[in-house]
């Protein structure tokens, strides 16, 4: 049957959403359409932050058994408690517990389909009318994104790259009214690698406990430092303000493909509970999808049966990437890394465009090294730092080096004279 033209339809897409879409995904699909389908050489992935598919990165055999003796077992066939599955809740509690001054229950932990969807419930959770919430700038872009589609007023704090990224709580200070519900921090950071100290970390407490606020922790990078900073846990300073921790196995594990991702209620005094935050991320619970139950049911083997060769040798080859890109990229003058990365497998780099003929601004950058170069960069815009990149180093050696040679190429050809 043919449509007739005049015919009137009462759709039309979601305006909101196409406005607060800003991704890495997004954005690094964007670069992707500027590379050179005649350029038979390997794509060098800067822009992702997934080592997985690396030989190097790839997960551990126990890791994987642990999921084939979940699957093998048939105790994971059903619908799990919106909650989670209770052994997994035990296993992630238990765990944490070992780095914090109190001991966390299976009540405090909800599973999530990786920690997207943590940020997305608590986003949730907290988009009410009037209400404000504190981000970083540069920051992981999805907490932004979501709390401009749940029309949850963003008010951005920086980071000083001079202070190897630290939170300007001057500004915090200023920023903040009786309408500012939370602030987020991120630690071992993405997108700037840095870690942050014992002392910075519990000056954030403070200064939320006077605003009257909780912490979200963004812990997806926990325990993946290779500087000579030690991880602490936000939730250590729960005493002092509530804390909403949020981690995966994505990273740690290296496996972001399974999607499992959790938020703790590290908050021993029991406010976000009497404040009802506890109660509203169970409804939010409800009504959303849960991960996969029987990865839920592999959890207390994979932490259980770890190894420390596997995450210290993960931290070893982080480690001596995040120097080589650290020391190469500085050597070409159109790029200035403030900071040695620390942490997380990610370090920002500023983008010298004076040293630059022709190059507008990141994303010109960025369209432009893909085409000629087949490098594929996430630009700074993406996180929030205009004129700035986001590197990943999760990858091999090999890799790194290569990339960094063809960015020299690159400078070389567009240097200005």
């Amino acid at each position: 049957m043919e449509m007739n033209e005049s015919q009137h339809w009462n759709i039309h897409g979601n305006e909101e959403l196409n406005k607060s879409s800003v991704s890495v995904r997004g954005t690094l699909n964007l670069i992707s359409t500027y590379l050179n389908t005649d350029d038979h050489r390997p794509v060098i992935a800067f822009g992702r932050a997934d080592p997985s598919s690396y030989p190097s990165f790839r997960t551990s055999s126990s890791i994987v058994e642990a999921l084939v003796d979940a699957v093998q077992s048939r105790n994971f066939n059903s619908y799990p408690s919106t909650q989670g599955v209770l052994s997994a809740r035990r296993a992630l509690a238990e765990y944490y517990s070992r780095g914090l001054p109190y001991q966390l229950s299976s009540d405090e932990v909800f599973i999530t389909t990786g920690c997207t969807q943590a940020i997305e419930v608590i986003i949730s959770v907290l988009a009410s009318p009037g209400a404000n919430i504190l981000l970083p700038r540069p920051a992981y872009p999805h907490y932004e994104a979501r709390a401009n589609f749940g029309r949850l007023e963003v008010r951005n704090f920086d980071l000083i790259p001079e202070k190897s990224w630290e939170v300007d709580l001057e500004a915090v200070k200023a920023l903040a009214d009786n309408n500012t519900v939370a602030i987020v921090i991120i630690n071992p950071n993405n997108p700037c690698g840095s870690v942050y100290t014992y002392q910075h970390l519990k000056e954030i407490a403070e200064t939320a406990r006077k605003l009257g606020i909780f912490v979200i922790s963004d812990e997806v990078y926990a325990h993946m430092v290779f500087g000579k900073k030690p991880f602490v846990p936000m939730g250590e300073f729960g005493s002092i303000a509530p804390v909403l921790t949020l981690g995966s196995l994505s990273k740690k594990w290296s496996v972001p493909g399974w999607r499992l991702g959790w938020i703790l209620t590290t908050d021993p005094n029991g406010i976000l509970k009497k404040h009802g935050i506890v109660e509203s991320i169970q409804n939010y619970k409800d009504i959303s999808p849960d991960p996969p139950t029987c990865i839920q049911g592999a959890v207390p083997q994979i932490l259980a049966k770890t190894s420390d060769e596997f995450v210290s040798g993960l931290l070893d080859l982080l480690r001596t990437n995040g120097d080589i890109l650290y020391e190469k990229i500085n050597e070409i003058p159109c790029f200035t890394c403030p900071n040695k990365p620390e942490g997380s497998m990610l370090s920002m780099v500023k983008l010298n465009l004076e040293q630059l003929e022709g190059i507008t601004d990141d994303v010109d950058f960025c369209s432009k090294v893909a085409k000629e170069e087949s490098v594929l960069i996430l630009p700074g815009v993406a996180v929030g730092l205009k004129n700035w990149l986001r590197f990943s180093f999760g990858m091999e050696r090999c890799s790194i080096e290569d990339g960094v040679a063809r960015l020299k190429s690159f400078y070389l050809r567009h240097k200005l004279h």
